[in-house]
């Protein structure tokens, strides 16, 4: 398996089609939630995860990563407590979810272990600056290497 960078994992993140949050709520000031609201103002095809909620900011919720139409193709960002952020990646490695970005508080020493020990770590993001701190960069870098396409 090849080593990929930090920054790579993120560009591939944030290039997939689908996306999901795990975490979200309808209390707004939740990192999830913002995180939620930040896919919807880029017009991105996202979804919240939520055992109990059947709608969240307007958008139809499901409860469980198990439950997404395309979990293949889903990058999944996650703003819970450890433990279940543990039972999340578990249940994202069986659904091959081929994106996670782990949101600042999310992971603990557990869940850093069960990545590593797993090989999941060419895939998920953890340890760093929340979504909404590096994503419009990201984001903005690949919409100019689209339109310009090595034209510079």
């Amino acid at each position: 398996m090849r080593c990929t960078t930090s920054q790579e994992k993120k560009e591939r993140f944030l290039s997939s089609p689908h996306f999901a949050v795990a975490g979200a709520s309808q209390d707004q000031s939740r990192r999830a939630s913002k995180i939620l609201g930040w896919y919807r103002n880029k017009h991105m095809d996202v979804i919240p995860v939520h055992p109990k909620a059947k709608d969240l900011d307007g958008l139809r919720a499901v409860p469980s990563i198990a439950n997404l139409p395309s979990p293949s193709t889903t990058a999944l960002s996650i703003a819970t407590m450890p433990p279940v952020t543990l039972t999340l990646l578990q249940q994202a490695r069986t659904l091959s979810i081929p994106s996670i970005w782990i949101q600042p508080g999310a992971a603990d020493q557990r869940v850093i272990d069960y990545i590593k020990s797993n090989d999941l770590s060419d895939r998920v993001i953890y340890g760093g600056p929340c979504i909404l701190s590096e994503g419009d960069g990201i984001v903005h870098g690949q919409w100019f290497d689209e339109i310009y396409d090595g034209q510079f």
